[in-house]
C-alpha cells in the first residue's frame, strides 16, 4: 500500500487548518470581528434576533477559494 497520496492529504489539512489558525490570530489581533463587518445585518425585534452575516460570508468565500486554488495549483505540478 502507497502511503504517499494519504500523506500528501494529511499535510493540505495540516496546512489549511495552519492557515485558518493564522488568519484568526490577526483578526483578533487587528480587532476584526467576523458577524459584524459593515455589510453584515442583525434585525432584532422584541425577543427575536436574525443576523444576515453577508460581508462576513463573502470574505470567508474568496478567502477560501484562493487558498484552495493556490493548493490545488501548487499539488498539480
Amino acid at each position: 500500500m502507497d502511503l504517499m497520496p494519504i500523506a500528501r492529504v494529511v499535510a493540505v489539512f495540516g496546512l489549511v487548518l495552519l492557515v485558518i489558525a493564522g488568519l484568526l490570530f490577526l483578526a483578533a489581533k487587528f480587532n476584526i470581528s467576523l458577524g459584524k463587518l459593515p455589510g453584515d445585518f442583525v434585525f432584532k425585534r422584541g425577543n427575536f434576533t436574525c443576523a444576515v452575516p453577508l460581508a462576513s460570508s463573502l470574505l470567508i468565500s474568496i478567502v477560501v477559494t484562493v487558498l484552495l486554488n493556490f493548493l490545488l495549483a501548487l499539488f498539480k505540478k
